[in-house]
């Protein structure tokens, strides 16, 4: 189960990473294609939105990569202050 939750985490690094540059591509596209100020902040605005939500989904893979999701605490007494 521990190597399917670090396989997981892989995979969510590359989810990330792959679809924040197809964000990135169709924003250059759609504001290459028609520049006017409406676009440019729609596309911005987009772009900008989901760049944390990346990050966040890398940070995750990269956690259950290393195996810190390898034991979850089952009750309170095993969470660690």
């Amino acid at each position: 189960m521990n190597q399917l939750k670090r396989i997981a985490g892989l995979c969510w690094m590359v989810v990330a990473i792959l679809a924040y540059s197809i964000l990135l591509k169709t924003t250059f596209a759609q504001i290459s294609a028609k520049p006017t100020t409406d676009t440019i902040v729609q596309w911005s605005i987009f772009a900008i939105i989901f760049f944390p939500i990346a990050i966040g989904l890398v940070i995750f893979g990269w956690l259950a990569w290393k195996g810190d999701y390898d034991h979850l605490p089952i009750s309170s007494e095993e969470v660690k202050d």
